[in-house]
């Protein structure tokens, strides 16, 4: 029955981000077998393999090998997380889709709780973290941070503690293929379609093996794409920067002209003209940074190359 059931067109499609996993893949893909196959209905695994260089790329044609479910989408490079799921959702073919990370940090056997609400007719179902295992304070600290900043200052309300874990109804996926921005924030993308959504908790798990692809480096880069991606709050900010500087100058005016007058020697000397050369001068490069942070993705996106490459893929069919 296994057999026949994967020969179909498949009814769920799981979508799995691959970067050098070697000591997960093979357990995530047991995992996921486990779960999905006691829906008794055809699904199929997309594991994206996003460059790896530890032998991931091996076990990913191994399994998809012996297994017809697995359909593996091979990187020419490494493109990121966020192109990466963009891929497998390219090659999805379900009619529900779960995006997934590999590490098993995020339990597969979440999947059923994703499927029982949609079933109740929902089209997009985030996985809300409701307690994270083996993460160190500084680490649960920023990430808290991230999504309440994020929430206030965005035009599109995310929810809060919700990663890419989800599942998602075709007409979403549909309208999110349709989006091909380079610099993406996939949760954000998901709460901008609309549509009905509903949040199921859960709690986190510790790594199952190797370390974490998302240090503080691609966090702050991924919290820029998203701050940039869905809101306008920095050139807002730097607006309001420059109100400021001019109110304090249009005060400081009457102030220096009365202490001139009053022969005193307060503000008098280079000194403070460089202290106040210099403040405007970081106030005028901060806010040309903020502006070349917009102006940079426009770039990006005029140039308008491929989001990835493949150099190893199944047939784009739906």
């Amino acid at each position: 029955m296994s057999d026949n059931l994967a020969k179909q067109k498949p009814v769920y499609s799981v979508v799995a981000p691959v970067f050098n996993e070697i000591g997960c893949v093979e357990e995530f893909y047991t995992r996921i077998s486990g779960v999905m196959g006691s829906l008794k209905a055809a699904w199929e695994l997309v594991l994206v393999d996003d460059g790896s260089t530890d032998g991931s790329t091996e076990i990913i044609r191994s399994l998809a090998e012996k297994d017809p479910h697995v359909r593996p989408v091979i990187f020419a490079r490494n493109f990121g997380h966020q192109i990466a799921v963009t891929a497998g959702l390219d090659y999805a073919r379900g009619d529900a889709v779960v995006v997934i990370d590999a590490d098993l940090q995020d339990p597969p056997e979440v999947i059923l709780d994703l499927i029982a609400k949609w079933k109740e007719g929902f089209e997009v179902v985030y996985a809300v973290r409701r307690k994270r295992e083996g993460e160190s304070w500084f680490k649960l600290f920023t990430a808290s941070a991230f999504y309440r900043v994020i929430y206030r200052i965005t035009d599109v309300k995310i929810p809060l503690d919700t990663g890419d874990f989800r599942l998602m109804d075709r007409k979403v996926v549909n309208v999110m293929g349709k989006m091909r921005e380079r610099h993406r924030f996939l949760r954000g993308m998901a709460a901008w379609v609309g549509y009905r959504q509903v949040g199921v908790e859960y709690d986190r798990k510790e790594r199952f093996a190797g370390s974490t692809k998302y240090p503080l480096s691609k966090m702050l880069k991924l919290a820029l794409n998203a701050i940039t991606s869905f809101s306008y709050f920095p050139l807002q900010m730097a607006t309001y920067l420059g109100f400021v500087c001019a109110a304090l100058s249009i005060v400081a005016i009457p102030v220096v002209i009365v202490l001139r007058l009053s022969h005193g020697a307060a503000l008098l000397g280079q000194a403070t003209t460089l202290i106040m050369v210099l403040f405007l001068g970081g106030v005028q490069l901060i806010t040309l940074g903020i502006l070349g942070e917009y102006i940079g993705r426009i770039y990006d996106e005029v140039k308008g190359r491929p989001l990835y490459i493949v150099s190893e893929a199944p047939d784009l069919e739906k």
